[in-house]
């Protein structure tokens, strides 16, 4: 599914998020702090947004999906000469190093891994002490406006816009389904304490269809 929506999915990400997916990610690495000048991890990278905004600050990225047409869709877009390596793995099993990193950024990808506290719990792993691990995602709306937002948005517009431009209706029906799957934010910083983090904090983005939360070592 992942592959065949990966030739249009920067494009309808920019439509269905009127461009605010960009705000979204220069406030999560902001929240990465000092750890995004080291050596960080474009988590669940898809078409690799988030090493692209990292390109020209850290010292070497990893881009790891499991899905290699969308690593290949991304890799166009990130600036010659960065020093990046691309993964094609498994969130749950990732082939890098303990205490190899300083940072881990992740956009929208953790809540597509099956037992995504694994995946929580390998990010925790891979991160040098003081390491930060930073998620931006679709958590379950808990406030009223978010919860209006939820339904307009995420269940409506997405699925429909999203299907529009690629042609691939059922990939986005099924991306709006894996947010009601999903759980809500306290839930998932919840998963980032039980896995080890030490100081874990979030809060909803604006507009509240989506939510950060940044965990740390």
């Amino acid at each position: 599914m992942f592959a065949r929506i990966a030739p249009r999915y920067d494009l309808s990400n920019r439509m269905m998020s009127f461009g605010i997916d960009r705000v979204w990610r220069r406030i999560a690495i902001r929240e990465l702090g000092a750890c995004a000048d080291g050596d960080v991890l474009d988590l669940c990278a898809g078409t690799m947004d988030f090493s692209v905004a990292l390109a020209s600050r850290s010292r070497s990225l990893i881009a790891l999906d499991f899905c290699q047409p969308m690593l290949d869709a991304g890799a166009a877009k990130v600036p010659t000469g960065t020093k990046l390596r691309t993964i094609c793995a498994d969130a749950r099993a990732m082939p890098i190093d303990d205490a190899s990193l300083d940072g881990a950024v992740a956009g929208f990808g953790i809540r597509n891994v099956p037992e995504p506290e694994r995946a929580v719990a390998e990010a925790w792993r891979v991160l040098r002490p003081g390491g930060r691990l930073v998620v931006v995602d679709f958590f379950q709306p808990r406030s009223l406006l978010a919860r209006v937002m939820d339904v307009s948005y995420n269940r409506v517009v997405l699925p429909l816009v999203g299907g529009l431009l690629t042609g691939e209706f059922s990939a986005y029906r099924y991306l709006a389904a894996s947010m009601g799957a999903w759980c809500d934010r306290s839930g998932f910083e919840n998963t980032c304490r039980e896995a080890g983090f030490r100081t874990v904090r979030g809060w909803d983005l604006f507009p509240p269809v989506a939510s950060i939360v940044v965990a740390e070592k």
